[in-house]
């Protein structure tokens, strides 16, 4: 499913749903296009609450994301992390390069 987007101030929300992998690329790479594009947006949030798995490729994606938000001087927090999402970014060491903020 396409993630949804939503700005709210100076903060753009891009909420995930289902499994985050490979095959939400292209719709991934739409929404983050969308809070890029937005001059008013800087701080770009990628929310997990409906997120129960992700991948390799998914990591990916957010690290392109990141560097595409620093060139642009917006920050990027990646929130709403339940605990087996949680798990994979401490893995990946996510937890060094990205704020990230749990469920709860």
């Amino acid at each position: 499913m396409r993630p949804i987007v939503r700005v709210e101030g100076n903060v753009g929300t891009m909420m995930l749903i289902g499994q985050f992998d490979f095959n939400l690329h292209k719709d991934f790479r739409q929404a983050s296009q969308e809070l890029l594009d937005n001059n008013g947006v800087s701080e770009i949030r990628v929310d997990f609450d409906q997120v129960p798995f992700l991948d390799s490729s998914a990591l990916g994606m957010l690290l392109l994301l990141k560097e595409r938000a620093a060139g642009q001087k917006k920050s990027m927090v990646l929130v709403n992390c339940h605990e087996a999402v949680m798990q994979v970014f401490e893995i990946a060491c996510f937890n060094k390069m990205f704020t990230i903020r749990p469920a709860g």
